[in-house]
C-alpha cells in the first residue's frame, strides 16, 4: 500500500511541476509583464499594442532561444553532467546498474575470450584459470555486498521480476 502512495506522489509532483506549473508560470509571466510594465510604458504599447500581439512575439522569439538555451544546458556546459553524477550518487538502482556493468564487462570479455581460444582447440592456461576465479570472486563479493545493504538500496527478487514482466510486455 505504502508503495503505490508513494509512486502516486511521484507521478503528481511530475504531472505538476512539468505541466501544470510550466503552464501556469508562463501564463502568469505573460499577463504579469503585460498588463504591469507594457501598458504603462507608451514606447512598448505601440511595439505590443494587444496582448495578442505580446503573446505572438513573444512565443515567437522565446521558445527558440529557451530551445536553445535548453540544448546548450544538456549538450554545451559541465551543467547536465553534475546533474547526471550526483543522480548516480544519490541513486542507488542508477548506482547499482553501473557496478554491475562494471564488474560484468570484464567477466564478458574474458569468457568471450576463452569460447573463442577452446574453438581454437587451444589450451586453457593456469593463470587465465585464476583470473577467471578472480572475477567469480569479485562477482559474488558484488552479490554478497547487494544482499546485506538495506532494503531500499537493493532490486528486491519482486523489483527484478516486475521489471521483466515490464520487458515481456
Amino acid at each position: 500500500m505504502y508503495n503505490i502512495l508513494f509512486r502516486s506522489w511521484f507521478y503528481f509532483r511530475n504531472g505538476w511541476s512539468t505541466y501544470f506549473a510550466f503552464i501556469f508560470g508562463a501564463v502568469n509571466t505573460l499577463v504579469v509583464t503585460y498588463f504591469l510594465a507594457i501598458e504603462r510604458y507608451s514606447f512598448l504599447k505601440e511595439v505590443f499594442p494587444t496582448f495578442a500581439h505580446y503573446v505572438v512575439i513573444i512565443v515567437i522569439i522565446g521558445v527558440p532561444i529557451l530551445t536553445f538555451v535548453g540544448y546548450i544546458h544538456f549538450k554545451r556546459t559541465a551543467a547536465f553532467q553534475a546533474e547526471a553524477e550526483i543522480s548516480l550518487e544519490v541513486n542507488p538502482f542508477l548506482r547499482r546498474m553501473l557496478i554491475n556493468t562494471e564488474i560484468m564487462i570484464p567477466l564478458q570479455l574474458k569468457l568471450t575470450d576463452l569460447i573463442i581460444r577452446l574453438s581454437k582447440n587451444e589450451k586453457v592456461t593456469k593463470e587465465e584459470y585464476d583470473e577467471i576465479e578472480k572475477l567469480q570472486k569479485e562477482l559474488n563479493d558484488h552479490i554478497s555486498v547487494q544482499q546485506t545493504k538495506r532494503k531500499y538500496n537493493i532490486l528486491g527478487i519482486e523489483h527484478i521480476k516486475k521489471l521483466q514482466n515490464i520487458d515481456k510486455g
